[in-house]
């Protein structure tokens, strides 16, 4: 996510941070460097000058104390800068205290919203929330069928009038629907067109005035850059809205989307989108894109998607056998699950300090922990509990089973001696004793 971006910054701004102290003539350059590097992401023009400007006016103006070198003033001042550029703080759904909650998404063509609104309809119900999901998209083929099939696996009612192309009559009678149910909040998915146009304004404008929405949400590409910014600003002067949707952020190397659109829209950026299934979506805290964006990784954010993700007991239980040396294949197939629940292998990497750059041009093949789990999986209750028994009858077996071959049955058998081998000489030297004991303090809340 936006490594190309942080790839270029890093390189940018090593020319100052090398410095003995700051001056105009180092800063300078610097900055000349970093606005080629935005107008390069595709941020706008001159959402890339004020943001250069408001950098060098702080940095000039601030004196290096002797705790402090002047890289990390600078590099301080300008996450400072990119937090403030992108909103400053996160900001949650509008909900209304009183009644029903209308959200109406809103958006071109393929900018996600139909995905997005069964990944909202999940969070809130996370949040305790009764949603329904209203199907006004008319015209696209199949989207009704699609709302429904992801409103079918996270277990939320889908509204649909079949028969109708009338839009407005789906989304009014879609909160007479949540009324009689006693649902509190109904997310109205609507078409979009490739382009802005007067037909889809309309339409849009209709549906807003029908249904008063309490929130009114913009859904885009994040990885089309100025042409989202674009449409967010032609959008927002004729529909008017109160927050955006960044889809695609995971694929997105450049952030000119990311950077630009709050500052050019004047609207928050309230979710962001990162990836195909349900469970992919993400409060906005620019604070935490800016730490990523410079290299420095999302810690937090990585810990709140594990706490959502991982059942704490479970963990708690792997944990311990770890210590007591007591861990099988069985425990090994219930970790790999566990890391699989929280995304790819490279965007958990991604997060940690200082891994995002390193691993930018690594090939890490998720296909890896799919021969892994094939392997274990084609091994018996018995054979997962007690290792030593798998010989060589044993393996051949299981390779047949999995569609792997004896060499990849045998590779795993043997790193996973590996690391017994390791957790038995750590217990050895007082490991247990200590990481025991932080076990007991241990909670993800």
């Amino acid at each position: 996510m936006l490594e190309d971006l942080t790839q270029k910054l890093e390189k940018a701004l090593n020319k100052v941070t090398g410095q003995g102290k700051i001056s105009e003539e180092n800063i300078s350059d610097s900055l000349r460097e970093i606005r080629r590097v935005l107008l390069d992401a595709d941020v706008n023009y001159k959402v890339a000058k004020k943001f250069i400007d408001d950098v060098k006016e702080r940095a000039l103006g601030s004196e290096v104390v002797n705790s402090v070198t002047p890289g990390q003033l600078i590099t301080k001042i300008f996450n400072d800068e990119l937090t403030r550029l992108m909103g400053g703080t996160s900001f949650e759904i509008s909900v209304n205290p009183t009644g029903v909650t209308v959200i109406l998404l809103v958006g071109l063509q393929g900018s996600g919203k139909t995905t997005f609104s069964a990944k909202l309809a999940r969070y809130l119900t996370k949040k305790n929330r009764s949603v329904v999901l209203a199907a006004a998209d008319v015209y696209r083929p199949a989207a009704r069928e699609q709302l429904k099939l992801l409103g079918q696996q996270i277990d939320v009612p889908v509204f649909s009038i079949d028969d109708s192309t009338d839009a407005v009559k789906i989304a009014k009678e879609s909160v007479i629907f949540a009324k009689e149910n006693g649902l509190n909040t109904v997310i109205v998915d609507t078409a979009g067109r490739l382009h802005v146009d007067e037909n889809l304004m309309d339409e849009v404008s209709a549906i807003k005035s029908a249904v008063k929405p309490t929130e009114t949400l913009f859904v885009v590409d994040s990885m089309t850059g100025q042409d989202a910014v674009n449409s967010a600003k032609a959008f927002h002067d004729r529909v008017s809205f109160d927050g955006i949707v960044l889809t695609k952020l995971d694929g997105d190397t450049r952030g000119g989307c990311a950077l630009s659109i709050k500052a050019v829209v004047d609207k928050p950026v309230k979710f962001v989108s990162l990836g195909e299934k349900v469970e992919t979506l993400e409060v906005f805290h620019p604070d935490r894109l800016a730490s990523r964006i410079l290299g420095r990784g999302d810690v937090v954010s990585l810990v709140e998607r594990a706490q959502e993700q991982i059942d704490q007991t479970e963990a708690e239980d792997l944990g311990k056998k770890l210590l007591s040396n007591k861990f099988d294949f069985e425990d090994f197939l219930k970790q790999i699950k566990m890391i699989k629940k929280m995304g790819s292998l490279k965007s958990i990497m991604g997060m940690l300090p200082g891994v995002g750059s390193a691993i930018k041009d690594a090939d890490i093949d998720e296909k890896e922990m799919v021969k892994v789990e094939a392997i274990i999986q084609s091994m018996t209750k018995e054979e997962r509990k007690n290792p030593p028994l798998l010989n060589g009858n044993r393996r051949k077996r299981i390779a047949r089973g999995s569609g792997n071959s004896i060499q990849d049955v045998n590779r795993l058998i043997k790193q996973f001696k590996e690391m017994q081998k390791m957790m038995k000489m750590f217990n050895k030297k007082g490991g247990k004793r200590m990481l025991g004991k932080n076990l007991k303090k241990f909670r993800y809340n």
